[in-house]
């Protein structure tokens, strides 16, 4: 049974059901391979914002899916939308299903993945310390058996090696943004990365931009005030053109609030 209550509160009705017929239809798949399913990320941090928010799955199996499963979850995101053409939700689950054995011992296995740009059957998944961070302490079992007793929390210094791994990514990546609401998602990202130095914490994103503003973390604030109001409403902001064009200037800004979390990670270094 999916265990449905534990999410009552944490997100829409509307939501909720998307999330139970996703969670049926996989395990309509899996019943046999006795998966636990999980919810974590924005979802399970009271933070999903949608048209902007992805919905993130995690499911775990006893044994190593058959390649006939596999091949029938591949396109399951799809196979929901054309019974429900109008959901807004299905198209953003992503995640990934393997054995938990694969999972905690990074082992090769046969893996589904759900992807924002499409999805694939691959032998592993790459799982970074603040997913699991949150999977460990806020994730949502949906259906089976509790099995993160067996997943080890990441310490402090596997955090900081993924802020680390972050802040080369904002470098390579980051450094012209393009016309899209997701470029404002940097702002958050290095206010999320400069919480986590500071506490050994994870908060949602939303959170970290408010509590970088409130502590006056951020060298251009505008432009993080701005990004607050868009993640807010993005179903409003998504086709606004003057937006757009604006969140393909902001380049230089995420270069300046990379800078602060540069010098927290040399700060942070000289202080052990």
């Amino acid at each position: 049974m999916i265990h449905c209550i534990k999410m009552t509160g944490l997100i829409s009705a509307d939501l909720r059901m998307s999330v139970e017929k996703m969670i049926s239809a996989v395990v309509d798949v899996l019943s046999l391979k006795l998966p636990s399913i999980y919810l974590y990320g924005s979802v399970s941090l009271g933070d999903f914002k949608l048209g902007w928010s992805d919905i993130d799955v995690l499911v775990l199996t006893k044994e190593q899916i058959t390649e006939k499963q596999a091949n029938e979850l591949l396109y399951l995101r799809q196979t929901l939308l054309v019974k429900e053409p109008d959901n807004p939700y299905y198209r953003s689950f992503e995640g990934g299903i393997l054995t938990l054995d694969a999972f905690i011992n990074k082992t090769p296995d046969r893996v589904v993945y759900w992807g924002t740009s499409g999805q694939k059957i691959t032998d592993s998944y790459n799982y970074d310390s603040f997913s699991l961070c949150v999977l460990k302490e806020n994730g949502i079992l949906l259906y089976g058996d509790d099995v993160r007793d067996g997943i080890h929390m990441p310490t402090y210094d596997n955090l900081k090696n993924d802020v680390k791994n972050h802040l080369n990514s904002i470098r390579q990546y980051a450094y012209l943004t393009g016309k899209s609401l997701y470029s404002f998602g940097w702002l958050f990202d290095i206010s999320r990365c400069i919480y986590t130095l500071r506490t050994g914490k994870i908060i949602a994103k939303t959170a970290a931009g408010e509590w970088a503003l409130q502590n006056g973390i951020c060298p251009v604030s505008e432009t993080l005030e701005f990004a607050l109001k868009v993640r807010n409403s993005p179903l409003l902001y998504k086709t606004d053109k003057s937006v757009l064009e604006y969140a393909g200037t902001i380049n230089d800004d995420v270069m300046k609030y990379a800078d602060v979390l540069e010098n927290e990670l040399r700060e942070n270094d000289n202080g052990e």
